[in-house]
């Protein structure tokens, strides 16, 4: 029984220190979004949905028994996506802080306040414990699902551009921990949804195994000794083309002091044609 327990306990604090690594990832993007004093165009659905989760953990380990590790890192997850939501809106355009902000009320206030109201008072003791249970594990399975739309992009595109090995391989560590966690405590809800957390994880760094190296095009360049005479240009004959199709246009005075401008191709041909006719008139 006592090594049962130094195992969960090992695997707990394991957990909750991977877990703590994980939440610190963005750091250094909300650092560059402070620094630039602008969000750059990243969005602010991951932090408000990780926000959501963490709330929905607290407030089920609140009621769950023995679940402090529970409560320590959900508690530390809830303050750094708070501070990375407050640091967004800071210098969000208006048009993503609108977006923020209905999300915020609609996931963290009206979702969250339905959840607690109707556990409060329909549910009690074990019950409220087993409601409050179905519903993190059923959102947490939603959220393990959503990389399958960066999977999907990596096989379309066969670049890991968007999905970093480090971490792919954290969140698939961190699976494992609270898989072990979960199932030596006997808490169905949080060994469960682990498995799944832990089969995309497998996915995604396996992915990232195959493509880690992007496919490189290889030009090839003519050499000169391969062009043909079709394509060598006559330098000195362009040169005459060119000078036989230029029209000098000479300025001159009329009668009346004006400038005239006088083509002076024109006045050759009218001049041979008059020419021709006069002989003509002639004949």
């Amino acid at each position: 029984m006592a090594l049962h327990l130094t195992w969960m306990l090992a695997f707990g604090l394991l957990g909750n220190l991977i877990s703590c690594l994980v939440c610190l990832a963005p750091l250094p993007t909300f650092y560059q979004i402070y620094k630039k004093k602008t969000s750059e165009g990243f969005q602010s659905i991951p932090y408000v949905i990780a926000l959501f989760s963490a709330m929905l953990w607290l407030f089920y380990a609140i009621f769950s028994e023995d679940a402090i590790l529970l409560i320590t890192i959900n508690t530390f997850a809830f303050f750094m996506e708070f501070g990375y939501i407050t640091v967004y809106l800071l210098y969000a355009t208006k048009k993503d802080k609108i977006l923020t902000f209905k999300l915020l009320l609609l996931f963290n206030s009206f979702g969250f306040g339905l959840i607690c109201v109707l556990t409060l008072f329909l549910t009690q003791g074990q019950k409220r414990v087993q409601v409050l249970g179905w519903i993190c594990m059923i959102f947490s399975l939603c959220v393990f699902v959503a990389p399958l739309f960066i999977v999907r992009e990596v096989i379309k595109t066969k670049s890991v551009e968007f999905m970093p090995f480090s971490l792919s391989f954290f969140l698939t560590l961190s699976a494992v921990m609270w898989f072990f966690y979960g199932y030596l405590k006997k808490d169905q809800f949080v060994a469960v949804p682990n498995i799944l957390g832990f089969l995309f994880g497998i996915i995604q760094m396996v992915l990232y195994v195959i493509y880690r190296n992007p496919m490189k095009i290889l030009v090839v360049e003519p050499k000169l000794q391969e062009l043909s005479h079709e394509h060598i240009v006559d330098i000195r004959k362009l040169g005459t083309a060119i000078c036989s199709e230029i029209n000098i246009v000479i300025p001159q005075l009329n009668d009346s002091g004006k400038v005239v401008f006088e083509d002076q191709i024109a006045k050759e041909l009218t001049k041979q044609t008059q020419e021709i006719t006069n002989a003509t008139n002639k004949i």
